[in-house]
C-alpha cells in the first residue's frame, strides 16, 4: 500500500490556549489535488503550516512523506496567502523566482548555474520564460500570482502548498490559474486553500472543510442560508469531495461541506 502524502491523526491545535483545530484527522494521497474550504479564522491557514512543519500541534501527529515535517520541506513547495515581495522593488521575475531555491539548503552567496535553470524551468511550466528579464513591478495581478506559483515551483517540489492563490484575480485570471494547477498536478500533490467552492470545484478532486473539525453533510440537507450562516463568503459546492466526520475520513459523492 502506497504511503499517503500528508497524513494527519488526531491533530489538535490552540494559539495562546484559544482551540484553532480539534481532532482532525485526514490523508491526501500521492497527486492529490485537494482544496481546504471554509470561514476566516477556522483553521485552513493553520493547517497548512502544521504540514510545513512551521507549527508543531498541541496534540496528535502531522506526517509528510512518511516523516516529520521539518525533515519533509525541501519536498514541498509553499505559496502564502501574503507574498513578501514589494511590486515597487526593483527585482526581475528571475530575482523573484530564485527565492524559491532557499528552501533547497543552499548557502548564501551567489546563486549557481543549477539555481538560475530550476527557476527557468519553473517559469516555463507557467509560461512565463519569455519575461524572466522583466521587472516584477511591470506585471500584471495574474502573471505576478504565476511568478509567485514559479517561485513554488523552483524548489523542484513533489507537494505544493497554496493559501488562496487566486486572491485579487478576476475570473479568467482565476480560471487561467487553476486550469494551471490542474496541468501540474499531473505530476505533482497540491493542497489548496479556497474561498471560492463553486469556482474550485471544477478542478480540484477533494474539498476539506475546514472549521475546528473537519465535516460533511449531505446536500440535501444544505440551503443556501445555512451555507452563508455557517461559511461566509464560501458558497455551495456539489461534487464528490472527501471530509472527515467524527475523526474518521470518508468518501462521499455529490454532497457540500457545512460545519457544526
Amino acid at each position: 500500500m502506497t504511503e499517503p502524502v500528508i497524513a494527519v491523526a488526531n491533530v489538535s491545535f490552540a494559539y495562546n490556549g484559544s482551540p484553532v483545530l480539534e481532532e482532525v484527522n485526514l490523508t491526501v494521497g500521492e497527486r492529490d489535488f485537494v482544496s481546504l474550504v471554509g470561514p476566516n479564522g477556522g483553521g485552513k491557514t493553520t493547517l497548512l503550516k502544521l504540514f510545513l512543519g512551521l507549527l508543531v500541534p498541541t496534540s496528535g501527529r502531522v506526517r509528510v512523506f512518511g516523516t516529520d515535517p521539518v525533515v519533509s520541506r525541501p519536498r514541498i513547495g509553499y505559496m502564502p496567502q501574503h507574498a513578501n515581495v514589494d511590486p515597487r522593488f526593483p527585482a526581475s521575475v528571475t530575482d523573484v523566482t530564485l527565492m524559491g531555491r532557499v528552501s533547497k539548503g543552499r548557502n548564501f552567496g551567489p546563486y549557481r548555474r543549477t539555481d538560475r535553470e530550476a527557476a527557468w524551468r519553473a517559469l516555463r511550466q507557467v509560461d512565463l520564460y519569455e519575461f524572466r528579464n522583466r521587472p516584477f513591478a511591470d506585471l500584471s495581478g495574474g502573471q505576478r500570482q504565476r511568478v509567485l506559483i514559479a517561485r513554488a515551483l523552483a524548489a523542484e517540489p513533489e507537494l505544493l502548498l497554496l493559501d488562496e492563490p487566486t486572491a485579487s484575480l478576476d475570473v479568467r485570471m482565476e480560471e487561467e490559474l487553476y486550469g494551471l494547477l490542474k496541468e501540474l498536478n499531473a505530476r505533482l500533490t497540491i493542497v489548496l486553500v479556497s474561498h471560492d467552492l463553486g469556482f474550485v470545484s471544477k478542478f480540484v478532486k477533494s474539498v476539506v472543510c475546514v472549521k475546528r473539525r473537519v465535516v460533511v453533510h449531505p446536500t440535501s440537507e444544505i440551503t443556501g442560508e445555512m451555507i452563508q450562516e455557517i461559511y461566509g463568503d464560501v458558497r455551495m459546492v456539489r461534487h464528490d469531495h472527501r471530509c472527515a466526520e467524527g475523526g474518521h475520513e470518508r468518501q462521499e459523492g455529490g454532497q457540500s461541506c457545512q460545519n457544526s
